[in-house]
């Protein structure tokens, strides 16, 4: 199959290791750089090391890690009505109740936490990915990214998206998203519909290369997603929105989103 032309001078940026092969699984084994933002996660401290092995054992080059800390954020987000922040998404009153658990844990040395807290961190890490990813990006880059809703809804894929949309603003890359998608994060994902239909590039997932990196994971310990997943056949990539195109008020106008990729989950589960 002949290489895409998007794919040139192409970066993929995740925000976990693992979501490089559940919403990049067309494209994986053909861009020229993979990076992955986080490592360690302090809620399970072996974590970190099994990710790192999975790096050494790669089964492709030009793959890294930032190797920055989760502020395991997962879950802290109001999904029923979200709202976007500087950072990422803003977080609900539970974010708050983890952060008061863990402080009364760590006074026992019971808890690996940060001590500025799980909004603490989340705001931080929105500052340090900025910085560690800027020399990484030209003008003519291509980057692929978690779509802007966090695909299933996940906070750290959502600050990763809008750290690169921030520096798209500043360095002008094209910036590349996918179609994953399910019922937690269709109401942020549904702020983003246009009055225009939006092309875009459908894809067949390399299902065996998948298969090749899941069992690496596998091995290693750190595979975080579902043992029964099953990859889709395809999958459509379009360029990102520059933000968010509803604002509130209500047209009769039909809105567009390109093909979605809609799956269910069990929320406990997920970390990836």
């Amino acid at each position: 199959m002949t290489r895409p032309a998007f794919l040139e001078n192409s970066l993929l940026v995740v925000a976990h290791p693992d979501d490089e092969l559940l919403w990049f699984g067309a494209i994986l084994h053909q861009v020229d750089r993979v990076i992955m933002v986080f490592e360690n996660f302090w809620p399970d401290p072996d974590i970190g090391p099994a990710r790192a092995r999975v790096l050494e054992r790669f089964p492709r080059n030009d793959v890294t890690s930032l190797r920055m800390e989760e502020a395991a954020s997962y879950g802290c987000a109001d999904w029923r009505n979200p709202q976007l922040t500087p950072f990422g998404i803003a977080f609900s009153q539970k974010a708050q109740l983890r952060d008061a658990k863990q402080k009364a844990k760590r006074l026992l040395g019971k808890s690996l936490a940060p001590r500025v807290g799980i909004t603490g961190l989340y705001e931080e890490n929105f500052k340090t990915l900025v910085d560690q990813l800027r020399p990484q990006l030209t003008s003519k880059s291509n980057v692929f990214t978690h779509n802007p809703w966090g695909e299933y809804g996940h906070e750290d894929h959502i600050q990763v998206f809008r750290a690169l949309d921030t520096l798209r603003r500043e360095i002008g890359f094209s910036l590349w998203m996918s179609n994953y998608c399910t019922e937690r994060s269709l109401p942020l994902a549904m702020t983003y519909f246009d009055t225009a239909e939006q092309s875009a590039i459908q894809l067949p997932v390399n299902k065996s290369f998948a298969d090749r990196v899941a069992h690496v994971y596998r091995e290693a310990g750190c595979w975080t997603w579902s043992d029964s997943w099953v990859w889709f056949d395809s999958e459509h990539y379009m360029r990102a929105p520059t933000g968010q195109i509803c604002d509130g008020t209500i047209e009769r106008t039909q809105r567009h989103l390109f093909p979605l990729n809609l799956f269910n989950i069990d929320p406990v589960r997920a970390l990836s």
